[in-house]
């Protein structure tokens, strides 16, 4: 199993959010420019991300993406499910009914038990603590560089 492409991005979005939105709407053009990800990817991914309740966007000059829950409140399992749907290792755990040898499958448990620690992982894991994780490992920012003073006439 692998976590999709716009899962692993939505992550990204999200973090990049919580660490460095501060609250205010952050434009896309700025998150492109943080995470390496296409404005357009993006616009793509916030789709879902608002429909889930996870952000809200604001247009205009100083328009962007914001946070619309606490990053306490989001975990990775509410990330990739309101992306890519229920998580699910093999389809006859998502449609029991589908296999016809469902309730006498040798490797059923085995598949649900693996499926149910993986959710239990993701479950336990939040924006906040991927946030923290990206503050400790992220180069710290310069600070900023005073602007010559303009002399023109």
């Amino acid at each position: 199993m692998k976590i999709t492409a716009q899962v692993r991005y939505a992550l990204r979005i999200l973090v990049d959010l919580a660490v460095r939105g501060g609250g205010a709407p952050r434009p896309i053009k700025e998150i492109a420019a943080s995470q390496g990800i296409s404005e357009k990817f993006i616009s793509r991914i916030a789709v879902p991300l608002r429909r889930a309740g996870f952000v809200e966007s604001e247009r205009g000059a100083k328009g962007g993406l914001v946070l619309a829950k606490l990053p306490e409140k989001i975990t990775l399992l509410d990330i990739a499910e309101a992306l890519d749907g229920p998580l699910a290792l093999v389809p006859c755990l998502e449609h029991p009914g589908s296999c016809p040898r469902h309730g006498r499958c040798a490797a059923e448990r085995a598949w649900g038990a693996a499926d149910a620690a993986l959710a239990s992982a993701l479950r336990s894991t939040t924006l906040a603590a991927v946030a923290r994780d990206e503050r400790r490992f992220a180069p710290p920012t310069p600070p900023p560089t005073p602007a010559e003073p303009d002399y023109c006439i």
